[in-house]
């Protein structure tokens, strides 16, 4: 039934007649006749596109790659091409340095198919993303955090994937970036003789990051804030637990000999949390 004259629905229909002759006679005009493929993209087998997706990506031609894995996705949705190209995708975007599109894409991907044999890879190249925009500890290590949170993700769910010794690798790293921020701000504050917030720090340290290498510095610097606090059971503890764990390193002959100098010797107090904390210790 036609709209009613005055409508809504009878101007909306109205206006479209009226334009469509101006929009051909615009064509006709210019010389040029209306081709309706520009407006409506061809469709392409999905094998097709995602096979030459695959040849792009192997002969080292990112962007055609991203361009035929992104059409399988979009003519071919939910297809099973359509999840290898997803996959592929994000792949191809985290070759191209495009991480945030990578890390996006393996999400969706996981959102879609959570359980699929290719899971596992998505959430590998998700935690690469993060881990190649990892930054110096002097700046902020919101990438470090992300990048423990998703390989870690991959190991527990995943144990025996191929890509968990890498994701295992990964996580060590940016556990020993994220410790030795700890450490940079506490060096920061035990410069300013603000000893309770550089004990914090370095507390961190040794209860969080025990397997990095910034353990034995942490337990060091420990020996000094407490004795410059005048907590000298602590100091005690401190470098006896570095000298348990370390007894040739050189921050624990730089503590032995400070607390020489006040008369003390490494003593370890079982209670305090130094202790616990040390038995911990893997690093």
């Amino acid at each position: 039934m036609a709209p009613a004259k005055g409508s809504l629905g009878w101007v909306v229909l109205a206006l479209s007649v009226a334009v469509a002759p101006m929009v051909l006679a615009g064509c006709s005009a210019s010389g040029k006749d209306l081709d309706l493929s520009t407006y409506v993209e061809q469709t392409e087998p999905a094998d097709v596109l995602y096979n030459q997706g695959l040849a792009n990506l192997n002969a080292g031609r990112l962007g055609e790659a991203a361009k035929k894995f992104a059409a399988v996705d979009r003519q071919h949705p939910y297809s099973e091409y359509a999840r290898k190209a997803m996959v592929m995708g994000a792949f191809t975007n985290y070759r191209q340095g495009k991480y945030d599109d990578a890390i996006q894409m393996s999400q969706r991907y996981l959102n879609l198919y959570p359980t699929s044999e290719d899971a596992d890879y998505a959430v590998y190249i998700a935690g690469l993303s993060y881990f190649r925009q990892i930054r110096d500890v002097t700046q902020d290590q919101k990438e470090a955090r992300q990048t423990v949170q998703t390989m870690q993700e991959l190991v527990n769910r995943w144990p025996d994937s191929q890509y968990a010794e890498d994701a295992r690798t990964k996580i060590r790293f940016a556990n020993d970036q994220l410790a030795g921020k700890e450490m940079q701000v506490g060096r920061y504050y035990l410069e300013r003789r603000e000893y309770l917030a550089s004990i914090k720090r370095f507390r961190t340290v040794v209860e969080q990051y025990s397997n990095t290498r910034h353990i034995e510095e942490a337990l060091a610097r420990l020996v000094e804030a407490y004795y410059a606090m005048g907590l000298t059971d602590e100091a005690q503890t401190a470098a006896a637990v570095l000298g348990q764990n370390y007894p040739s390193s050189q921050w624990y002959k730089d503590s032995y000999k400070l607390l020489q100098s006040g008369g003390l010797t490494p003593r370890e107090n079982a209670g305090s949390w130094i202790s616990k904390a040390g038995k911990l210790i893997t690093g």
